[in-house]
């Protein structure tokens, strides 16, 4: 530990912030850890990702890439990659869900965030994204009957694996692209003083993959820290999809409660995961919105098999 602070106070002061005034910032659930800077050069976010860990090289590219874009991502202030260290331009503490939870009127956060998406999602994706493909999203689901439902016997979890065989070909519904994989109000920040796309900042990017478009819209509107009421979800893929003429609304419905189902069994394996093996238990109390609305996209008819499979060994059951 002293070592490591001695390499961030080296850093620090190597662009200019040595002896300023520093605050940790909430992390996620990763050993990336956040501190917000005060002095000179000026304000600033410094992430310190230890590199035995974690690499800051797929953040600062994708950061890259979509402020090329137009797109709000921090500013690079500097960088030391090999020490998984980083200085980022500060966004400031709008997050959407801190704007919501303070009363702000939901709609037209959702509308913004949205239109954002859309524009991440038209652009030429970067090049050299690893795929969203069958096979990182069965090793996903796998979080469940690993962590999660980890008492069933192995022929159930076969059974459970052998289901999502059969329903993962119906996600690819669209043309590829930049999957952001954690959008949702925790990692976007409301900044009205910018015009356009622009007014939605992004945080959190590092995971990016090239997947189905349907994804993102799940991980914004199925978000595992805050309700987002029924109405106002379907609202939003009803905007989706009028923005998209050229995607079958029937076949994207399917895709999205698909790939709901997908991330909302990954996180239930993974908030268990977080409070067993990595002792978060802060994680537990999220699981009952989780399991709501796993049980909203197992209403799809084209995910019954997966619903009965729920209901006989989780008694997880759609009409409960």
């Amino acid at each position: 530990m002293a070592e490591r602070a001695a390499a961030i106070d080296r850093f620090l002061a190597a662009h200019g912030y040595a002896g300023c005034l520093r605050a940790p910032l909430a992390g996620d659930a990763s050993a990336r850890r956040y501190e917000r800077l005060r002095g000179s050069p000026g304000p600033a976010i410094l992430m310190d990702a230890p590199p035995s860990t974690l690499d800051v090289r797929p953040f600062l590219r994708i950061a890259a890439w979509l402020l090329g874009q137009g797109f709000s991502a921090p500013r690079i202030l500097a960088a030391a990659p090999d020490q998984g260290l980083v200085l980022l331009e500060d966004l400031g503490d709008g997050l959407l869900n801190r704007c919501l939870a303070e009363g702000a009127a939901p709609e037209p956060l959702y509308q913004a965030a949205l239109d954002t998406l859309l524009a991440i999602q038209a652009a030429p994706p970067p090049p050299d994204l690893p795929p969203y493909d069958d096979a990182k999203l069965m090793t996903e689901l796998g979080l469940l009957t690993e962590w999660y439902a980890q008492h069933l016997p192995a022929a159930a979890k076969a059974d459970y694996l052998a289901i999502w065989q059969d329903l993962l070909p119906l996600v690819r519904v669209g043309p590829a692209c930049l999957v952001y994989v954690d959008y949702h109000a925790d990692n976007l920040l409301w900044l009205p003083e910018r015009t356009g796309t622009a007014r939605i900042g992004l945080l959190d990017f590092q995971d990016a993959r090239l997947g189905p478009p349907a994804y993102d819209l799940v991980s914004l509107l199925e978000d595992a820290r805050r309700d987002v009421p029924p109405a106002l979800a379907a609202a939003m893929v009803e905007r989706y999809l009028a923005s998209r003429p050229e995607l079958d609304p029937a076949a994207f419905k399917v895709s999205y409660a698909v790939l709901g189902a997908q991330r909302n069994c990954k996180i239930l394996g993974l908030f268990t995961r977080l409070a067993r093996r990595d002792h978060k238990p802060h994680y537990l109390p999220l699981i009952d919105r989780v399991r709501g609305y796993l049980l909203r996209d197992l209403a799809q008819p084209a995910l019954a098999p997966l619903g009965q499979w729920f209901a006989r060994h989780l008694e997880l059951n759609i009409a409960s």
